[in-house]
């Protein structure tokens, strides 16, 4: 989850929180708040939602005070909500914030390309950090519908990679997986990829040696995301007057078609 949608997400709980307190208030009755000017509904509904965020943040200016049995209830319900709500805010966000993540960036689009004497199915991927990952690995699995059996009955097949760690990763890495007599996807055509409901799961794992922690990343291409017949584009940028390679990330997705 984004910090945007996070941070959102807990506002509209602290709201609705004390939006439910301050109609407990109000139902309790005219006199269950003294300090409260206002006779009107509205008002009193401002006011005891306001005692409820001085009760909840534990603030207490002392202008208004609960005066019943049932409001010293709600006030002792509310406390313990609160202690409760801090502490668990205070625990999601110092994970958030100690938790690393890695920011791995997929091509778009997998390919099936031309490799060495045959074909090869090939996805791209890039480091955002400005950090590196120490011994990068990488899984593939191809899921879909297993031949001749039942409309829901999938397989998942292993697919062996040409190389399935790399101990420094910088910059980009093309994973492939060649497609020879032993691959499940030999003979496998883009129709038949799109009939069997494919989908290529993809697993990353390595360890960030900023945060001396394992990173995981993981993706997937459908059927409808495999282009058949084509070939990335280079991202590496030549070195500069300094002699740094960099690489281009907005190229990541690049690729040009092959004349058939």
């Amino acid at each position: 989850m984004s910090w945007t949608r996070f941070l959102l997400l807990f506002t509209v709980a602290y709201i609705v929180v004390n939006v439910l307190f301050a109609g407990a208030y109000v139902l309790a009755g005219a006199g269950a708040l003294t300090g409260v000017p206002a006779t009107d509904l509205m008002h009193r509904f401002l006011d005891a939602f306001f005692f409820s965020v001085h009760t909840l943040g534990t603030i207490g200016y002392g202008n208004i005070s609960p005066s019943t049995l049932v409001a010293n209830v709600l006030v002792t319900l509310e406390s313990l909500v609160g202690i409760l709500g801090i502490a668990l805010a205070t625990g999601l966000i110092f994970a958030r914030f100690s938790r690393p993540i890695a920011q791995i960036i997929f091509s778009r689009s997998a390919i099936i390309a031309p490799y060495r004497q045959g074909r090869a199915f090939m996805f791209r991927i890039a480091n955002q950090r400005s950090t590196q990952i120490i011994d990068l690995q990488a899984r593939v699995l191809l899921s879909w519908r297993k031949p001749g059996s039942a409309a829901m009955e999938r397989e998942f097949v292993s697919l062996p990679l040409e190389r399935e760690r790399v101990v420094f990763f910088p910059l980009s890495w093309t994973i492939v997986h060649p497609i020879d007599e032993s691959s499940p996807l030999f003979g496998v055509s883009e129709e038949m990829l799109d009939a069997a409901d494919a989908e290529f799961l993809i697993l990353l794992s390595g360890f960030d040696e900023t945060f001396s922690q394992v990173v995981h990343a993981r993706s997937s291409y459908k059927a409808d995301e495999v282009t058949f017949g084509a070939r990335f584009k280079n991202v590496i940028n030549p070195p500069d007057e300094k002699g740094v390679i960099s690489v281009n990330v907005k190229d990541i997705d690049s690729y040009e078609r092959l004349a058939t």
